[in-house]
């Protein structure tokens, strides 16, 4: 039944958009494109990387960043050759800088993989704590050089295991769950050592230090710092994994309906994260010779630090193993200069949390250029 009808020339009516193909007589539909690098970021959970100028540009940010930091540190080594020539230029300070940076750099490696798969890491330094603690006791201590090791290696892991499965299986957030772990592992590192600094009695461990067993004039602790800022480096840029800590990192959600495990792949960074902080406690048993529950006092700030002014995303998604092992380089060549030239430590961490204002802020302003986040 029909009402209200009225007479009168029709009024066409837009007929709807059929879906026929270049050879049938209705327009197209609207094109989609389907990234090929999968849902998400450029170069997102798919695996391959995008191409085009969304990828390029922060490629090229990142570029721009290293050759920052790497003029900052060719500034601070002519800082240090005007202010104190004969003690900042000679091959034993060169080699102290490079070892010293040995040991918060190994735990820089695994922190910025952590970072850019989305997480945080607040717990590093109590774990090398609580590692040297643990490696260093007499009963340890008779398995000799091996033992040492393995203990060191295997405390950092399961620190690291308790993290990841509290993360990545309990929903804990990631900075309440490695803040307990802080707390935890600095109170066992004392418990076990009872205040008292163990001394390292393997004869094997302590000649690891002398010059005797340097290879080409360059310390064992510099060569292992080496070889895991490699391992890092190809784990990062050159293996599925690193591709899909990215995904993980840039959008959780789009890498879980791209078929990643977003569960297990945190929990293997945080079992990375581990794992380099038991070699950077035994690094460090090298190094002084004994273990004590005061050592990685403020090495997350370090290593976050480091991580940070090296262009890594503290939101997650992004950031460079090299940038972060040259931020590693730039704090220790500060602290470098301020003990030679008699300036005294807290002006030392100042100025590291200043550096850390500027790089956030840089980081933001570079951000908002290039249209990522």
């Amino acid at each position: 039944m029909t009402t209200g009808a009225t007479s009168g020339p029709a009024v066409p009516q837009p007929s709807p958009p059929t879906a026929a193909g270049p050879a049938g007589n209705g327009p197209h539909p609207p094109e989609t494109t389907k990234d090929p690098a999968g849902p998400g970021k450029p170069g997102g959970p798919g695996g391959g990387p995008g191409k085009g100028p969304a990828r390029r540009v922060p490629a090229a940010l990142t570029d721009l960043r290293n050759l920052s930091l790497l003029g900052v540190l060719v500034a601070l080594v002519v800082v240090g050759a005007i202010t104190r020539p004969e003690q900042f230029l000679s091959g034993d300070n060169l080699t102290l800088v490079l070892t010293q940076a040995s040991v918060i750099g190994v735990v820089t490696v695994g922190v910025t993989l952590v970072i850019i798969g989305g997480g945080i890491d607040l717990s590093v330094g109590a774990i090398v704590a609580l590692a040297s603690v643990w490696a260093t006791t007499l009963a340890t201590q008779e398995y000799g050089l091996g033992g040492i090791l393995f203990c060191a290696l295997f405390v950092g892991l399961g620190c690291g295991l308790v993290n990841g499965v509290l993360i990545a299986y309990g929903r804990m957030v990631p900075f309440i769950a490695t803040l307990a772990m802080l707390a935890s592992a600095r109170g066992l590192a004392l418990l076990i050592s009872d205040g008292r600094t163990q001394v390292v009695s393997v004869d094997s461990v302590l000649q690891l230090g002398l010059p005797d067993s340097y290879v080409l004039g360059i310390p064992p602790l510099v060569l292992v710092f080496a070889a895991v800022t490699l391992l890092g480096w190809l784990v990062l840029n050159r293996t599925t994994f690193g591709r899909r800590t990215v995904a993980v990192g840039g959008n959780a959600e789009a890498a879980r309906l791209a078929g990643i495990d977003v569960k297990r792949q945190r929990l293997k960074l945080y079992l990375i994260s581990g794992l380099c902080c038991g070699i950077a406690a035994f690094l460090l048993i090298v190094l002084t010779g004994s273990g004590q529950n005061t050592n990685g006092n403020l090495y997350e700030l370090d290593a976050i630090a480091a991580a940070i002014i090296g262009g890594t995303l503290l939101s997650g998604g992004r950031g460079t193993i090299t940038g972060s092992v040259l931020g590693v380089l730039v704090f220790t060549t500060i602290t470098n200069l301020f003990a030679l030239n008699n300036l005294q430590s807290d002006v030392q961490q100042i100025a590291k949390g200043a550096i850390i204002v500027a790089a956030v802020l840089i980081q933001n302003r570079t951000a908002r250029g290039s249209g990522t986040t």
